[in-house]
């Protein structure tokens, strides 16, 4: 398997969770909003504010094509790249798509003290989260190869869960959407 897609809403663990598998993995790791932000010289949110946030999924589509003629990484996408069909086709056609879920008060826990976070500027609690939590729900469902709740587990149990899977995946043995390959 070429590329690993971690993906899911923002503040579930896609950033964290990629060091520390792409370290056990022995691969490099790829941070898609920092790439961004390098290319355009910018913070997301700045991108957001002054190009519009159709510029910032051009953006983060093509370079999703890059990343997926390149050598074996771990993927941390952000939090809409699987809106775009289009982008879910190029990584499922490169690798595996890992949904990684919180729920919406753990979100807010985690991602409360950030300004960062363009999607939430005005509302930052709990109750918004988990409306947009909720609009975007059916396209990381259908995009999603493998699940892994993040919800009260330490980094590496999530890293032994996903490396598991992965395993369980590559033999053969998982079915998409619904991972059958033993008890993790």
């Amino acid at each position: 398997m070429r590329q690993i897609y971690l993906t899911g809403f923002m503040g579930c663990g896609k950033s964290t969770v990629s060091h520390a598998l792409a370290k056990r993995l022995n691969r490099r790791q790829v941070e898609m909003d920092e790439s961004l932000e390098r290319q355009a010289g910018k913070p997301v949110a700045k991108i957001f504010e002054e190009d519009g946030e159709e510029a910032f999924r051009r953006m983060e589509s093509e370079l999703i094509r890059r990343l997926a003629e390149g050598p074996p990484a771990v993927v941390s996408c952000g939090g809409g790249a699987v809106l775009r069909q289009e982008n879910v086709a190029v990584m499922r056609s490169s690798g595996l798509i890992v949904l990684l879920t919180a729920s919406p008060h753990t979100i807010y826990d985690r991602v409360k003290g950030s300004a960062h976070r363009p999607l939430l500027n005005g509302r930052m609690n709990p109750q918004a989260i988990a409306k947009l939590m909720e609009e975007r729900r059916p396209f990381y469902e259908a995009a999603a190869i493998l699940t892994v709740e993040t919800d009260a587990k330490a980094v590496e149990e999530i890293v032994t869960e996903i490396a598991a899977k992965i395993a369980c995946e590559d033999s053969g043995q998982g079915e998409q959407q619904n991972f059958t390959c033993g008890h993790v």
